[in-house]
């Protein structure tokens, strides 16, 4: 087996989107295809500050990721993680360089987007750890 692939972030290198499943207070799992990228061990993402994936981060820091495609169709195996909302301005900027790295001219359109609307003073950005598996 190819090491990259036995590590717990390497079932999502060169993965384009990531499968969010956060939990509602009742347990059942909201799964969102999202944008993300690697930084110092860590995945970085970011959403609207009102949607719901940041409402369900502010009751359990528990979710699951998994590599998956634009419509949110899996390409891979569940990871549990534990995520959180991150305002240190220091690690925003880590995770929106990372974004930039990877994601190139679409990161800078949907920043122009987000400036333009105003949507980009209301982004949430979060941070997401997985958990070594047993």
């Amino acid at each position: 087996m190819d090491a990259s692939r036995s590590s717990p972030a390497g079932s999502l290198a060169g993965a384009r989107y990531l499968s969010l499943a956060t939990y509602r207070r009742n347990g059942t799992e909201v799964r969102t295809p999202v944008w993300f990228a690697h930084d110092g061990g860590r995945l970085h993402l970011f959403t609207a500050g009102d949607s719901g994936k940041v409402k369900r981060l502010r009751h359990t820091a528990r979710v699951r990721v998994a590599p998956c495609g634009g419509q949110g169709g899996l390409r891979g195996p569940w990871q549990d993680a534990r995520a959180r909302l991150i305002d240190d301005p220091a690690a925003i900027a880590r995770g929106h360089a990372a974004l930039r790295a990877k994601y190139g001219w679409q990161m800078w359109l949907a920043d122009v987007l987000a400036g333009i609307s105003g949507r980009a003073r209301r982004r949430a950005w979060i941070e997401v750890e997985l958990t070594p598996a047993n």
